[in-house]
């Protein structure tokens, strides 16, 4: 656009692209930069944001191959943006030549304008957000109070419309939030409703039972139920507060202290499910003396979720394949059952709470034990993924090795 060199550009930071979103979402901006152009004459307009330390593109229009697009940055020290800032005042050079305050100043220097403009957009509450700016190498008529005037009430045409946007999505995301909220609440009552009736209703036909003084042998096996029903209603009570401490944002809560020998752990877990399900083989591969920062609790529930998963949707009589060890600082531990493969969508859905597949019945639980899985995950600063090959469908847990991260110790 002139003879002097383009700075070198700034590269974009998160702290700064939410403004640049917030104007690319205003539709009117594009025919409000068209507009501008076409009012002044000027080849290079656009909508900046604006703070101490940064200067950044939002919006722009180039008709001078000045080589700036939306999310680029300059030194905001270079910039008459900065000043406005400063100043809260609009800056409006018709000749730079001929102005006095400006002929000597080093930004056109460093940009080569001869006119130039910078209109301060403020947000409705009366903060800075930046400014709507122009400049052209040849001098322009800019300072007109017609033109002044249309120029800032194009600024404040954008600032309106920040505001309309802000509270748009403001009702979007309060709209999305009830949606959930009000489907997560349906779900919640239907599930624990039958899930829990069920056991219920076996502890009290056992008391019903009882009361008729069954001969002891009897009575036993009536009590061995009951308490199998008990033991369901506390798994499902204890699934029921992981899920209420997650959705309030408190996460699982984690009693973290250095394991030396956390496959003795694992494999308990493992025995457990065997005697629960004689009839569905596990296969564990376990690494040895496997040292790490955990809560083993939770990792025993996380093992024992995703055993009891590859179980219920596993091919009956095929074995549940688990595997652990630690090794180049990570800690994994993975699940595989044979099955068919993930159907589009699933993988996304696997997680949520409440969620059960088509083909689940409804002794499958409330569907949050995949749920539970990634929170416990989550809490230790690891990750879960899921995969399938050779006619496996496989669960993987990983997380560092080497110290504690994220969670909440109790």
């Amino acid at each position: 656009m002139a003879t002097s060199t383009m700075p070198s550009l700034t590269p974009m930071t998160n702290d700064v692209l939410l403004p640049v979103q917030e104007i690319q979402a205003i539709s009117a901006v594009p025919k409000i930069l068209e507009t501008v152009a076409a009012l002044t004459g000027l080849g290079f307009v656009a909508v900046a944001h604006v703070t101490p330390t940064s200067w950044t593109t939002c919006a722009v229009l180039d008709r001078l191959d000045f080589g700036l697009k939306a999310g680029d940055g300059l030194d905001v020290a270079t910039t008459l943006c900065d000043e406005v800032r400063s100043c809260g005042e609009s800056i409006v050079i018709d000749h730079v030549q001929e102005s006095a305050q400006y002929r000597d100043h080093h930004t056109p220097r460093m940009y080569g304008f001869q006119s130039y403009f910078s209109i301060p957009i403020l947000r409705p509450d009366g903060s800075y957000f930046g400014t709507l700016c122009g400049l052209d190498p040849k001098p322009m008529p800019l300072s007109s109070t017609a033109s002044v005037a249309a120029l800032e009430l194009f600024a404040e045409l954008i600032s309106k419309q920040l505001e309309t946007e802000r509270a748009h999505a403001v009702t979007q995301t309060d709209l999305t939030s009830e949606r959930e909220t009000a489907e997560l609440r349906e779900q919640f009552i239907a599930v624990l409703g039958h899930d829990l009736r069920t056991p219920l209703g076996a502890v009290q036909s056992g008391v019903d039972l009882l009361r008729r003084n069954l001969p002891a042998a009897q009575a036993e096996g009536v009590l061995a139920r009951m308490q199998r029903s008990l033991a369901r209603m506390a798994g499902l009570v204890d699934d029921l507060v992981d899920f209420a401490r997650g959705r309030m944002g408190s996460g699982i809560v984690l009693h973290l202290r250095q394991e030396s020998c956390l496959e003795q752990a694992l494999q308990q877990v493992i025995e457990e499910l065997r005697q629960i399900h004689p009839d569905s083989p596990v296969v564990a591969e376990l690494g040895q003396g496997i040292a790490l920062y955990c809560d083993v609790g939770r990792l025993g529930q996380l093992l024992s979720n995703l055993v009891k998963n590859a179980i219920v949707h596993g091919v009956p009589g095929q074995p549940v394949r688990v595997a652990a060890a630690s090794a180049d600082g990570v800690f994994a531990l993975s699940v595989h059952n044979h099955g068919d493969p993930l159907a589009p969508g699933v993988t996304q859905q696997l997680f949520k709470p409440f969620w059960r597949s088509p083909a689940a019945s409804p002794s499958d639980g409330l569907g949050l034990g995949l749920y539970i899985v990634a929170e416990i995950a989550r809490a230790h600063g690891g990750t879960m993924d899921v995969s399938w090959a050779d006619g496996e469908v496989g669960f993987r847990f990983a997380m560092p090795a080497t110290a504690a991260h994220g969670g909440q110790a109790g």
